[in-house]
């Protein structure tokens, strides 16, 4: 016995089928993510303050992150560096060490007022541009404001100091 479906119930299972077709190719609205890369979670913003001091009298305050490499940050202040100005976007001074990584995303994309570790150099930087993502930069935390300082093209001597 042969049945004959009606050209509505045909349409019907080929709308569901299509419907499931796009959930499951869905792209998440809101993730900004670069092929091949897991997505990136901002790191949670603990309590813990930290005051940079320029040589030229500049001082900001920043609140550092709770993942690994912003608490082996924390645990080489105080720290005294020469920061460099470096493509336009950010300044750039070498840590007495290398920071863990451990548990933290494959990279970030930074904005203007962060602070992160780029672990393949083993470097601080400072953001005070926008900047494209970049894989093997870590978020250790974010400046209050930008000081003047860190705006222009020379470079800067900061003494970077845990706010009691």
């Amino acid at each position: 016995m042969r049945r004959n479906l009606s050209s509505s119930a045909i349409l019907a299972v080929g709308l569901t089928l299509l419907s499931g077709l796009q959930a499951l190719h869905a792209e998440p609205s809101q993730e900004r993510r670069i092929p091949g890369t897991k997505p990136e979670k901002a790191p949670a913003m603990s309590m813990v303050r930290i005051r940079l001091n320029s040589s030229n009298g500049d001082s900001v305050t920043a609140t550092l992150g709770d993942g690994e490499s912003a608490r082996a940050f924390r645990a080489l202040l105080p720290l005294t560096l020469t920061l460099k100005d470096f493509n336009g976007s950010e300044k750039i001074g070498d840590l007495p060490k290398r920071l863990s990584v451990q548990g933290e995303p494959a990279g970030a994309d930074p904005e203007p007022g962060d602070i992160a570790y780029y672990a393949p150099w083993g470097n601080l930087a400072i953001y005070y541009k926008d900047f494209k993502y970049s894989d093997g930069l870590v978020r250790l935390g974010r400046l209050s404001h930008i000081p003047d300082a860190f705006k222009r093209s020379g470079p800067v001597k900061v003494t970077i100091e845990a706010v009691p």
